[in-house]
């Protein structure tokens, strides 16, 4: 059976906390410290669904990586602008995972609605901004010594994406539960899943 992408339930859990718990754990990957519990990651994953794309990418019943969207800034001017994160078992790294993730996740923002999308990546990290900017993403600014973590003082990158044009009088973001049974779930999913190779 070949890989394939699907929305994240609170059941696929202890699956993404095993991918991420070690980048909170052993890098500075992120700067969560430590590695959510269990329970934390269900409630991330139910919360963060309820409005944005959270999708998962799997093969043989297993979850090998992950990518979601969620809000950028609470104030409302922003609400059409949205942060992405992704994460992917370091042994299926280089099988275009990232890109297939990302490539869906994008489709389904753009159906929401959204504007602008926006990555932080803790620096120095060649694979994530190689991969960011190979996608269209243009970097922003660099937060100097923003965090602390084993012992030093870490920069983080911003890197922003446009989805789609800029237009006068945007249309309200929908939720995406509103397009979970449309068509344009479903593509978004093969034009993600296409990229991959096994």
């Amino acid at each position: 059976m070949k890989p394939f992408l699907r929305m994240a339930t609170p059941q696929d859990a202890a699956a993404v906390r095993a991918i991420y718990a070690p980048f909170c754990d052993h890098t500075t990957v992120s700067f969560e410290v430590p590695a959510p519990s269990l329970d934390e990651m269900e409630a991330r994953i139910r919360k963060i669904s309820e409005q944005f794309p959270w999708l998962v990418c799997e093969h043989g019943g297993e979850v090998l990586g992950y990518a979601y969207a969620s809000p950028h800034r609470e104030r409302a001017a922003y609400r059409w602008s949205v942060d992405v994160g992704i994460y992917v078992n370091p042994r299926c790294q280089r099988l275009g995972m990232g890109r297939a993730l990302y490539t869906a996740l994008f489709k389904i923002l753009v159906r929401q609605g959204f504007y602008k999308a926006h990555a932080g990546i803790v620096l120095p990290n060649a694979p994530s901004v190689g991969l960011h900017e190979a996608l269209g993403f243009k970097p922003v600014g660099v937060y100097r010594g923003v965090g602390y973590k084993f012992g030093a003082w870490r920069d983080t990158g911003w890197w922003q994406l446009g989805l789609q044009d800029e237009r006068p009088e945007p249309s309200e973001p929908r939720g995406v539960r509103v397009i979970e049974s449309s068509p344009d779930l479903q593509e978004a999913f093969e034009a993600g899943a296409n990229l991959l190779r096994t």
